[in-house]
């Protein structure tokens, strides 16, 4: 009995030193972006303040994999100050919802060379209180010991209850172009 408990453990053991957790890697140059485009203004609001894990076993990104993401919207920088603070206070409530957050699973990965995965992840999108099912594709690039994460998708502002102004000083779409390009590295 007492050696079929130290097998036990050894096999458990074992299994989990094939578990890949990785964390955003905030020594890197992380990039959070929304764009909108009007007919009347364009303008991109950055951070580089994202957090957040991501969890797989084996070689396979979509083997169980978890993960979960998010950036701090109070950190959006548009360039001008005004605009930041309407911004902020009036459409994106900040001080209520002072993050949008992402929690998923990997569902496919295609590889696309020894480095570079294309993956397809399935999650909830939160922002602005509001949490809505979204698939994003994107890119996983393996550059020991970190991984690249790049993803472009697009929001609609109302699908999170966020009203669309329409001031003569402030013209933002309704449709929101993110862009997330971040690292995370192994936990130590």
């Amino acid at each position: 009995m007492k050696n079929f408990i130290l097998i036990l453990i050894f096999l458990f053991a074992s299994l989990n030193l094939q578990a890949q957790e990785h964390f955003v890697d905030k020594q890197k140059n992380n990039l959070v972006k929304f764009i909108s485009k009007t007919p009347i203004e364009s303008f991109e609001g950055v951070t580089n303040q994202i957090d957040g894990y991501m969890y797989w076993e084996n070689d396979d990104l979509s083997n169980r994999s978890l993960l979960y993401f998010e950036a701090n919207l109070d950190a959006l920088d548009t360039g001008i100050g005004l605009r930041n603070r309407h911004m902020k206070e009036n459409y994106l409530e900040t001080f209520r919802y002072p993050y949008a957050q992402f929690n998923g699973k990997v569902v496919n990965e295609e590889k696309l060379s020894d480095i570079k995965s294309k993956v397809t992840v399935e999650g909830e999108m939160f922002i602005h209180g509001v949490a809505k099912k979204i698939n994003l594709q994107g890119t996983v690039e393996k550059n020991k010991p970190s991984y690249r994460i790049q993803t472009e998708f697009t929001i609609k502002l109302s699908d999170f209850k966020i009203e669309v102004p329409s001031l003569m000083f402030m013209r933002i779409s309704e449709e929101i172009r993110l862009v997330l390009d971040f690292f995370i590295k192994e936990k130590k």
